[in-house]
This record gives structure tokens, sequence and C-alpha cells, in this order.
């Protein structure tokens, strides 16, 4: 994939804030004078890189005191430019997210991966203050992954895998599908080139091979949304590459044939009673599986994701999902919380850091992580073993999802919901049967905590049984109390 050009990055913003033009000209101007004479490893000259970071940037509709900040993310660390200057020519908030961008000095630190450890801390608790933040470094890695072949193969495999270990959690935890993809794939073709470059070879032909029956669907469904004269646009999606070896090597799939989402119809419309009605006529047309009917409309993903999604029996016995959202579900599905940017305008900023706060589970175990653990490697760890591990989803006796690590137990999910919950729980009960306390929660269990306030509270014992550090911190309190 090519580097981006200034004419292509005014031509972008120029879709969307031709009033910002100048304003981002200026910021060009100044970091292509500080680069000036560095080069990167491709032989590029170096202002190519922050120009396409500002370019994806501006993909999303990103505000004018982010491009800016995406155009000036290198100049802190690799040029002779203070906070102050830039603060003084751009103002203090564009000033904050080079300097949130930046990497920590290694005069900081005895050895290098103390300061690689710091920085991953900065990096993760950066979504905390402003998520404009996080969402450049999601940019700046996203070149740096599609420009690794000019690297050497230690390197290649390093930033492969500190990229799927870091930056491919946090895209998908703020919603950012379209960036987690790329990276999931850029990735594996450098930590396992030869299994990728073998299915993407399968996953060719069977596009080829479907060719047919997606036309044949394509008309048809066309046709039934016409008939009801409902505005919309269809897309076709091939699954990413990394999520079918996941599938392939980590599930429970062993032919490419019983992933039943390899090909995908996104079929787009403007108002959310119309998703359901697609429903009827097209599982009329093609029959659903009744058990890959998901509605993520009424009940959101714990990232805020939306859509219908049913697989249906197409041509020659083809299995094909369909997606049905509406035109801004779609928006928030490709870009996550940065789609505020889009529908949102000048709200967007305070918008994303208040949803942050109020809807994305993640956050306020982020916060615990932060403040139980002053060690950076601690710290680094249990985001790992919390927050970037494999979840699962339960459900409350309301319905609503509960987000928690692989190997949580009753008591996790207690204390996510209140301490008061944990502190009073006598009993468990799981899909209608008593469990033990200490039972390993699966994914899309039904769990109903029973309580009494006179009960003898949490039992020391239990601090052993929690992944989460909430629980953990809310039996101690209790204890000390």
């Amino acid at each position: 994939m090519k580097s981006a050009t200034l004419e292509d990055l005014l031509d972008m913003i120029s879709t969307y804030s031709k009033e910002e033009v100048e304003k981002i000209m200026k910021a060009y101007n100044y970091a292509n004078d500080l680069h000036k004479g560095q080069y990167r490893q491709s032989g590029e000259e170096y202002i190519v890189h922050p120009l396409t970071v500002a370019y994806i940037l501006a993909e999303m509709h990103a505000d004018s005191d982010t491009i800016c900040a995406g155009l000036l993310h290198d100049t802190l660390e690799d040029t002779n430019t203070i906070k102050e200057e830039i603060a003084g020519n751009f103002g203090s908030d564009v000033a904050d997210l080079v300097d949130g961008v930046t990497k920590i000095s290694k005069m900081n630190f005895s050895s290098k991966q103390e300061q690689n450890l710091a920085n991953t801390r900065k990096i993760i608790t950066s979504i905390t203050t402003d998520i404009r933040i996080i969402i450049i470094k999601l940019a700046d890695r996203l070149h740096n992954m599609r420009t690794l072949q000019f690297k050497s193969e230690f390197k290649q495999k390093e930033n492969s895998l500190e990229t799927m270990e870091i930056f491919v959690p946090i895209a998908y935890q703020i919603g950012a599908y379209r960036i987690k993809s790329e990276l999931e794939d850029l990735s594996m073709q450098y930590l396992e080139p030869d299994i990728y470059k073998d299915l993407q070879d399968k996953m060719k032909r069977i596009e080829e091979e479907s060719t047919p029956c997606i036309q044949e669907m394509l008309a048809k469904i066309n046709a039934i949304l016409s008939d009801r004269n409902i505005h919309n646009e269809i897309k076709v999606r091939t699954k990413n590459i990394y999520s079918i070896y996941k599938r392939l090597y980590y599930k429970d799939c062993r032919r490419l044939s019983d992933i039943h989402d390899l090909i995908s119809f996104k079929i787009m419309v403007d108002e959310i009673d119309q998703c359901y009605l697609l429903l009827r006529p097209i599982h009329e047309l093609y029959k659903p599986v009744n058990s890959k009917f998901k509605d993520f409309i009424c009940n959101p993903k714990t990232n805020m994701y939306q859509s219908l999604h049913t697989t249906v029996f197409g041509p020659d016995s083809r299995l094909i999902q369909l997606q049905i959202r509406t035109f801004n579900m779609d928006k928030v599905a490709s870009f996550g919380l940065p789609t505020y940017w889009n529908i949102s305008k000048d709200e967007a900023r305070k918008r994303m850091q208040e949803d942050l706060k109020s809807k994305y589970q993640f956050y306020s175990s982020l916060l615990e992580i932060n403040r139980a653990f002053g060690d950076n490697q601690e710290f680094v760890n249990q985001v790992k073993r919390e927050l970037f591990s494999e979840k699962v989803y339960i459900y409350t006796t309301r319905g609503e999802t509960i987000e928690l690590p692989k190997g949580s137990t009753p008591i996790d999910f207690a204390y996510q919901i209140s301490s008061d919950l944990g502190n009073t729980m006598i009993q468990v009960i799981v899909n209608d049967k008593v469990v033990p306390v200490d039972y390993e929660l699966k994914n899309k269990d039904r769990v109903k905590i029973i309580t009494d306030e006179y009960s003898f509270s949490p039992r020391s014992e239990w601090i052993d049984k929690v992944k989460t550090t909430k629980a953990k911190r809310m039996i101690m309190e209790f204890r000390r109390s």
C-alpha cells in the first residue's frame, strides 16, 4: 500500500473540514522543516510517515487538532523542538496530544526493557486521559506495520508480536475493527508467513468459486430492498486471514467449510426498524441456521458494536452470513469510538471520552489495574491477563452482558456488578443449577446470585479464586474493615 501525499491528505480533509486546511498546512510545513534531512529505512523522506499517519486519521474524519498532532507526533522525540514551542504555534491541545504519543526518555531507565514497559503503560493508560492519543498511536503503528518489510527479520517479528499483544487488543476494545483486522493480517504475515500464504491462496479460490452464488444472492436481496423502497448499500466482505487462522487452529473448526462467516454481506439501511423488516423476506428466501442468529442491536457487544447477524443456506448449499445494520452502525463497526468525529462533529471528543467511561466495560477495569500495580511489569502482565486475553460473556438475570477474562468465577461476576452483591453472596445459580462459588464461568452462562445481608461476608480464600483486580481489591477492603 502506497504512502500518502500532501495532496491526498488535503483532498481527504477537504471532504469534511475545508476551513481547517490552513491550520493543517501550517503543521505540515512545521513538521517538514523539523524532519528535513531525516530518512526512513525505506529510503523515503521521513515526512512521509507522519503524513501517512495524518491521512489515516483523516480517513476517520479526525478533528484538526488530532490531524496536526499526527503530523507532529515524532517531533518531540526525533527533533530539537520542545512542547512549549508546539503549544505556542498550535495550542496546548495539540501539544498535549503530541506529548502523550511521545515515548518516555531512555535517560529515566537503567535498561531498554524498563523503558519499553514504561512506554507500554503510557500507551495503554493514555486512553483514560484522552482517547485521541491512542487513536494516533494506532494510526502510527498501522503505517509502521505496512512498511515493516524494510526492517530486519528480528525487528519484523518483534514488532509483529508487540502489535498482536498490545495494539490489536486496544483496537478491539475501542471497536476499531478495520484497523484491528489489518494489524492482525500484517502481523501474521511475519509471524506465520507460510500459513498466511496458504490460507490467502485458499480464500482466493473460495472467492472465485463463490462468485455465481454471491451474484445471485445480491440480485435477489436487492429485489427485496427495491420492492420495499428501502434506501441501502450492500458490501461483500471476506473474513480476514488471521480470524480464519484462529478458527482453524484454536477453535473447533477443522475445515474452511466449517466456518459459517467466511463470506458476509453487509446490508446498510437508514432505520433500525428496516433491519428487522428485512429478516422475514430474507429468511423466507434463504433458510437460516437458527443457532447462528444474533441480535447485537438490542444487545450490543461490550465495545458497542451493533448489527443483526444471520447465517443462511445460500445457493449450492454455501453458508453465507448477512450483517444487517444502519449506516451509522456500520461506521461504528468500522472505526468504533473514532466514528464520533463523523457523526458528532464538534461534540466528538467529549462524547468519545464520556461514552468510554460510561459504556465500555474495560475502562473501569483498566483504572482498577492502574491503581493496583505500581510496578510496570506487573501492570502490563495483569492487563494482558485480564483485559487482552480471551473473554467470556455472561448474562445477568436481566439479560445484560458482563465481560470477564476466561477462567473467571461467580465471585468475579458478582463484584463486577457491585460490592454489595459480592459481599452478601451466599449461593450461585448458573443456567438454573446451583454451582460452587469457584465454578469456572463459560461463555453465555446465565448467572443468578443469591444474597443474604446477614451472611458471614466474603471468605479470605476467595482471594485465590478470582481473576479480576476489582474483585481482589473489594474482598481485601472488606476483610480489612
